[in-house]
Formats: C-alpha cells, structure tokens, sequence
C-alpha cells in the first residue's frame, strides 16, 4: 500500500483511499474555522495543503507521483481560521456555497461579491474592497479573523495578490504572480509547452500586425487569433478566412480592443476536434486529477457567434475517457509541473487545462491554461468542495 503526500503552502490535510468511482466524495474533521474570504471567479492554492492519497491499482505514475485510481473516497482536515473568497460571479457563489457547507467554517466573506450571492446567504459580500489593494486585503484579514484566502480571478492572481497575502503569513489558496503567467501570457505558456514538449497547436507570435498578416497568409485559412495578456475569455478569433483572420489582428494589434492584453498576438494552426476542460490540483512537485468537463463558448444558438467566457457547461466531459485522462495527465499536467519547477516558478493550486481533442489523432492538445477553477465549470462540478 502506497501513499503519496502533496504539501500545498498551511493547513487543509486531504487523505484519499479507493473505495468508490466518480466525483471525489469528502467530509470535514476537525477545526474551527470562524471565516473565509473568497475573492475572483476561480482558484488555486498558496498555504499549507497536504493531500496523502492511498494508491491500490493506479492507472498511471511517475516518479514522485502516483495517480489513485478509477475509485476514490476523500476526507479532509482543515486547520483554518476564516474564509474570504475574492471574485463576483457564479464561480465564486458555488465556492461559497461549499464554504459555507464545512462545518469547520463559521463565516464566508466574498470580494467584492454579487447580488445573489448576498440575497442566498451564502456569504456577506463586501463591495468595497478592492481586490487589487494587497494592503486593503491583508487589513481586511487581519481585522475579521481571516486564516485562507481563495483568489479566483487571474487578474489579481498575475498582479501578484496571493504573494503578498502569503508574505503577509495569510493562507490563501491561488499560485504566486510568477506561476499565474501560465495565463497571464498565452506566449508564455507556448514557451513552455515547446521546451518541456507538451502538446500543442503550431503557432507564432507577433505585436506587428503586417508580419502577422504575411504568416496567416502563408498558413492558410481556417486559423486562430488569440491575444497573448487576459481578455476575460473573449479574446480568441477563430477565423474561416483569411479576411477574418486579417480583421482580427487589427482589432486586437491597430485598434487595441483588448488593451495592453492584444499588444501582442499568437497566431496558431487551427485544431479540427471536440474541445473539454480538465483540472488538476498541483502542490509544485505533483499533480492529482480533480474532474473534467466541457462549456458552452459561443454567445449564439447552435455553437455560433463569438466566444465568450463560458455559457454554460456540463461535467463530466465523456469525450475525455479514463484513458485519454491518463494521457492528459502524462503529457500535459505533469511536464507543465515539472517545467514550471525547474524554471525557478513551482506552480501550486488548480491547474485548468484547455484541450482539443484532435480528430486527426484522437490525442490531447494543449489550447489554453488557466490558474484557477472554470467560471461555469465550477458551478456544475462538485469536485471542489473536497478542497476546503
């Protein structure tokens, strides 16, 4: 019988053995956990999180890592003192609504929060802080008892608010600025997948938009615009032709729709196949599969009109079977991990993986990284309440 611990920076201890399928199953012992702050739409984790997992007939391993099985039963221990989640969307209420479930966790607080979340109870919302104020935050935790943070937006995660909080000896869960470039930087993230060899689109970078051009045009339509910096899942052109294509990278390089997030674009080859998220949950060393799922992108009836940041979405994905998962994990997630370490900026928190599934190869391509749970993904998904 094995046991692998991750260790994610203070307190929340998750213990897996195999006894059932499906989404991870969790109860709570222990602690008081007199409140939360919750900020963003998403997270991940820089505090103290260990997760020991008991392996019986794992699919899959690597060195320092070994994935549990087709089954699974989860607790949790969670020695926090407060909760605060930062964000304002559906993700954040789903968040809080788990929170607010854990009989270690007395109080929810979220950042600045919604409507319906305010009417549901599920949290006291607070307006007024600023969640791009790391010393509002930390007086904020300081004064209401907070002992984790959840960071859900990539926004503040890239400016750094979840090493200030840490360096301020809060607990939060959300990875450092340096590891939330995975997002923050779409160039950044090819980078990475052509030097640790991750599957993904062939693509080139440009911020002049005549070179731009001249690529798209020997490449060929149909072809894929994407702003490098974050534009709120809207800044993705998948573009038929080539006059399509042109008119995408003046609106993001000339006219500057996206703001300093379009200065520069990627232009990359155009993946025919089915699109799923996949999510990981990483402690800088090693990597444990959460759930997949697949979104609804485009605003229009029948999968038409622009992308947007998620629709809607239903979880699990079936294109993403247990072996393809197997896959995802060995190709994607953990040379990601492994990359990020050696490159000086370990990762730590959820990891959510864009995939196209190619319908040439049947195989898993790497299309997106974001370093927080999925904006409708989380409300359909009940992996994430094993977090906390």
């Amino acid at each position: 019988m094995a046991f692998t611990t991750l260790r994610l920076p203070p307190y929340p201890k998750l213990v897996t053995n195999n006894r059932f399928s499906g989404i991870f199953a969790s109860q709570f012992h222990s602690s008081a956990l007199p409140s939360r702050l919750v900020l963003g739409s998403s997270s991940s984790c820089v505090g103290t999180l260990s997760l020991s997992i008991n392996h019986h007939s794992s699919p899959w391993s690597s060195t320092a890592f070994t994935c549990f099985s087709q089954t699974s039963e989860l607790s949790v221990s969670v020695d926090t003192y407060g909760s605060n989640i930062i964000g304002g969307g559906g993700r954040e209420h789903a968040l809080c609504y788990a929170l607010q479930r854990s009989p270690s966790c007395d109080a929810v607080f979220c950042a600045p929060g919604n409507a319906g979340i305010s009417t549901s109870g599920n949290a006291t919302c607070i307006p007024d802080l600023d969640i791009f104020d790391s010393s509002a935050v930390i007086s904020f935790c300081r004064k209401w008892g907070v002992g984790l943070v959840v960071v859900e937006p990539e926004a503040p995660l890239v400016s750094g608010l979840a090493n200030d909080l840490v360096t301020a000896g809060i607990p939060t869960f959300g990875p450092s600025a340096e590891a939330a470039a995975l997002a923050g930087s779409k160039d950044f993230m090819k980078t990475i997948c052509h030097k640790y060899g991750i599957p993904t689109a062939k693509y080139q970078t440009f911020s002049d938009a005549s070179a731009a051009k001249q690529y798209i045009k020997e490449q060929g339509a149909p072809i894929v615009i994407k702003a490098d910096g974050l534009a709120a899942g809207k800044g993705v052109a998948v573009a038929s032709t080539l006059e399509e294509a042109y008119k995408a990278v003046d609106s993001m390089l000339v006219e500057g729709i996206f703001g300093s997030a379009g200065y520069r674009v990627i232009v990359e080859e155009f993946v025919e196949g089915e699109e799923a998220s996949f999510f990981a949950l990483v402690d800088g060393e090693n990597a444990i599969p959460l759930e997949s799922a697949q979104e609804y992108k485009r605003v229009g009836d029948g999968d038409t009109d622009p992308n947007t940041g998620g629709m809607g979405a239903y979880s699990p994905a079936p294109v993403l079977t247990k072996e393809l998962q197997n896959v995802v994990m060995e190709s994607i997630i953990l040379p990601t991990v492994k990359g990020m370490s050696m490159e000086g900026c370990k990762f730590v928190g959820v990891l959510y993986a864009g995939l196209m599934i190619d319908k040439k190869s049947g195989l898993p391509k790497l299309t997106e990284y974001n370093v927080r749970f999925g904006d409708s993904e989380c409300q359909v998904t009940g992996w994430f309440i094993c977090i906390f």
